[in-house]
């Protein structure tokens, strides 16, 4: 089930909030765990069984570790081990028996025969989420949990169960058990989730049109300027698909009671790729440096080891979004910038002038881009060869128009003033014309919000009841 479609707008979203605010504080766990386990069922009704199984091993796993300290390091790593076995089985099972029959079609043996495995919603971010519990336990940085359906609720809860952002049970365990609910606090959840739903549908979509478009021109019409444009657009439309998935997830959050963290922040306006992970899919790039970079030694080794660490980490970064060998080059690609610049190219990188820090970040992750959009490593290459292939540069205005819609050059104009912080300006200048009175704030500030609230939500509903392409990127992942 999408955030962004009628049945979940105007059918669960709405019985699941009504539901949740009538039951008693002593059940509401229950209840929200009802509706999210729900929630997961309605397209994943079979796997829902992998879901509970993971919940089932992880609630005994913690309290193995939590009781025998003297066996802790053994059944850590067998926790571990259950866990990336189970994303593995589902998600690896046939890239990883497709490259064995490449190598076995070389040495003349029989082929491994494997029927296609189906890949559950949301298994990576839920995998995930399970590793960071019993990590945290392990740690001593949380005690185990003992009420079964609380730990249900933390691996299963809907807001961010299918694509983020991986919350870590240390920053909510206690809210879990014991959570606030105000008004405010709902109000806040409403409106973060509004911006989060127009983001996706009134500038994602569009622009992923225009992306989709372009990726599936053959390479003798995919002229240079439309290949700028294909990448360009796809590069809003995965920051806007997301950070507005996240939006609405942190929204949702906040209806039921729960403050997740933020996920990004501007990634776009970054001086160099370190920082761009700083602010990029936050809780993914945090969630490998404390349980992966920090463990293999982070930056206490030495130089080489480091740069050995950053690779690692972002060959499984890779590997993560996507089980094709496209994936694991864009995680190289990254890692040997990053280490790059964890060697020296940073400081070099600071003395230059500013716009030139900028283009050099956006021309590592256009590029990126490429090989993370492409279905296979030969489209991305011939891909890259269009966008410098300057004897290939005459596209007619027929070509043009096919592919960028008059709705897609409103989408490119306003994502691009949107992917810096146009908002956070305007909101503390005209947040300093109102300071000191309540006249000025209600008419310069509370009005036009919910003016311009009003004005997202009834577009997006609009847009809803008449488009059909809705896709979110980070499902596939």
């Amino acid at each position: 089930m999408v955030f962004s479609t009628p049945i979940f707008l105007f059918g669960f979203l709405p019985i699941a909030l009504l539901i949740y605010y009538l039951s008693p504080k002593i059940i509401k766990n229950i209840t929200l765990l009802l509706c999210s386990l729900s929630f997961y069922a309605w397209g994943e009704v079979f796997y829902l069984l992998v879901m509970i199984f993971s919940i089932i091993s992880n609630y005994f796993l913690g309290q193995l570790i939590d009781k025998n300290q003297q066996y802790k390091k053994i059944l850590i790593t067998s926790a571990i081990i259950i866990n990336v076995l189970l994303l593995i089985s589902f998600k690896y099972a046939n890239f990883i028996a497709d490259n064995i029959n490449i190598i076995f079609s070389l040495i003349n043996l029989p082929a491994i025969t494997l029927a296609p495995v189906h890949l559950p919603l949301g298994i990576s971010f839920f995998t995930f989420q399970a590793i960071s519990y019993i990590v945290d336990v392990y740690r001593k940085e949380v005690p185990a949990q003992k009420n079964i359906f609380n730990l249900a609720l933390y691996i299963s809860l809907f807001p961010q169960l299918i694509a983020g952002p991986i919350v870590r049970y240390h920053d909510v365990s206690l809210q879990i058990t014991n959570r606030e609910h105000s008004v405010e606090l709902f109000a806040s959840g409403v409106q973060r989730f509004i911006y989060g739903l127009a983001k996706k549908v009134l500038l994602a979509n569009p622009l992923g049109e225009v992306a989709d478009t372009i990726f599936l021109l053959p390479d003798n019409e995919l002229t240079m300027p439309l290949a700028w444009i294909g990448i360009i657009a796809y590069t809003l439309q995965i920051f806007f698909d997301f950070s507005g998935y996240s939006d609405m997830a942190i929204g949702l959050g906040r209806m039921f009671g729960f403050r997740f963290l933020e996920n990004f922040n501007y990634p776009y306006i970054s001086k160099s790729l370190r920082e761009f992970w700083q602010r990029w899919h936050i809780s993914l790039s945090t969630w490998f440096r404390d349980y992966v970079y920090i463990p293999l030694g982070g930056n206490r080794v030495s130089a080489t080891r480091v740069y050995l660490n950053l690779l690692i980490v972002f060959i499984l970064t890779g590997f993560w979004h996507g089980a094709d060998w496209s994936f694991l080059v864009w995680g190289i690609f990254h890692g040997i910038f990053l280490a790059s610049e964890h060697a020296g190219f940073s400081k070099l990188l600071k003395k230059l002038w500013q716009p030139v820090q900028h283009f050099y970040l956006l021309m590592v992750v256009i590029i990126g881009w490429v090989f993370f959009r492409s279905n296979t490593l030969s489209q991305a290459i011939n891909y890259l060869h269009s966008m410098i292939d300057f004897f290939h540069y005459q596209t007619t205005s027929l070509q043009f128009s096919q592919v960028v819609s008059h709705e897609a050059m409103y989408a490119f104009f306003i994502g691009i003033i949107l992917s810096v912080p146009t908002y956070p300006y305007l909101n503390k200048n005209i947040g300093k014309l109102a300071r000191g009175s309540s006249i000025k704030h209600i008419f310069l500030i509370e009005i036009p919000k919910l003016f311009i609230l009003s004005l997202l939500l009834f577009f997006s509903i609009l847009k809803i009841a008449s488009a059909t392409y809705n896709p979110f990127i980070y499902f596939r992942f």
